[in-house]
């Protein structure tokens, strides 16, 4: 069944990536920032790339993500608990994002041997590096 406890905190869906198209999208025209553990790709969704079709579903206004881990990170083992601790680390960060972003996280080979504390640094640092959180106070 998909009703888990958990899935109460998850991302809803539409706020995920989940088109090879969309991931593309973003790797190609988006901005890269590497860490040892993870690599973050940014795209502003209201850039519309050259050529690029317009009408896609990344108009939607707040922030989507997207998670991947290659071959180079291991097993399907190794990937899936490299993308749960991504996933997880995301849960945190997520509401402090500044909207208006598509974003990919790559999974490093590293990564699935880390604690979700150090994931969640590594991804706080790249979100920070890219100007993507939003100030502390509101207003």
């Amino acid at each position: 069944m998909s009703s888990q406890g958990e899935g109460e905190a998850q991302v809803k869906r539409r706020f995920r990536l989940t088109r090879s198209g969309d991931f593309q999208r973003v790797r190609r025209f988006g901005k890269s920032y590497a860490h040892p553990l993870i690599v973050l790709f940014v795209f502003a969704k209201h850039i519309v790339p050259e050529g690029y079709p317009c009408g896609t579903a990344s108009e939607a206004p707040g922030v989507r993500v997207g998670v991947a881990a290659g071959r180079t990170v291991g097993n399907a083992v190794q990937r899936n608990r490299a993308k749960r601790l991504l996933r997880a680390a995301m849960q945190n960060l997520y509401p402090k994002i500044v909207p208006g972003f598509d974003l990919v996280l790559i999974a490093r080979q590293p990564l699935p041997s880390a604690a979700l504390t150090q994931t969640q640094e590594a991804l706080f640092t790249l979100l920070s590096r890219a100007g993507l959180l939003s100030p502390t106070h509101d207003g």
